[in-house]
């Protein structure tokens, strides 16, 4: 394994994490709605857990209200308790062979509550990088005493994964930014 190797591997690694913690804020409510926030809620049906977005049609038809409709009407009651189940905050209303969903406008407490949220999120996504960084600052120690590769070679692939560090952190920091604007938005 050689240097750039080492880079690569952490890079994509990094951006794992910051793919883990824009989908952790699909999830986040915004007081409009989001298919992002029941697509991936499981749901027991057949005998087997699957996704809602795998069961049905989410679709948007007003801002604040979405509407499941399943391919299979058999699994509206199973898609409803699962809502029900994931504690989001919302309450489905099943309508012949579809559930509405309304979206209350939120509180400003609990839009601050969803931003500490995503700060929580985001600052997870964040311990996860330098965990990153720190496991290929190993490989490059390691790696570089095995193989003989010049001080300056180590030092500045160190300087290499430190920028890529600091890039993917940014990244988040404008994830998070985004989001808040987003959620304090009436």
């Amino acid at each position: 394994m050689n240097l750039d190797d080492i880079l690569m591997e952490a890079e994509e690694k990094m951006l794992k994490s910051e793919q883990v913690v824009v989908n952790e804020f699909a999830n986040v409510r915004t007081g409009k709605a989001s298919a992002g926030l029941v697509e991936n809620i499981q749901a027991e049906v057949y005998g087997s857990m699957m996704r809602i977005r795998e069961l049905a049609n989410i679709s948007s038809p007003e801002p604040r209200m979405l509407v499941i409709q399943p391919w299979d009407v058999t699994s509206l009651q199973a898609i409803e308790k699962a809502i029900q189940k994931a504690n989001i905050g919302l309450s489905p209303v099943v309508q012949g062979k579809l559930l509405r969903l309304s979206f209350p406008e939120l509180s400003t407490e609990r839009r601050q509550e969803f931003v500490k949220l995503t700060k929580n999120m985001a600052e997870d996504g964040r311990v996860a990088i330098r965990h990153v960084r720190r496991e290929a600052m190993d490989l490059l120690k390691k790696h570089g005493h095995d193989s003989g590769i010049t001080e300056d070679e180590g030092k500045q692939a160190e300087k290499d994964l430190q920028k890529l560090t600091d890039d993917y952190i940014k990244k988040i920091d404008a994830h998070v930014v985004h989001k808040e604007k987003e959620i304090m938005t009436v």
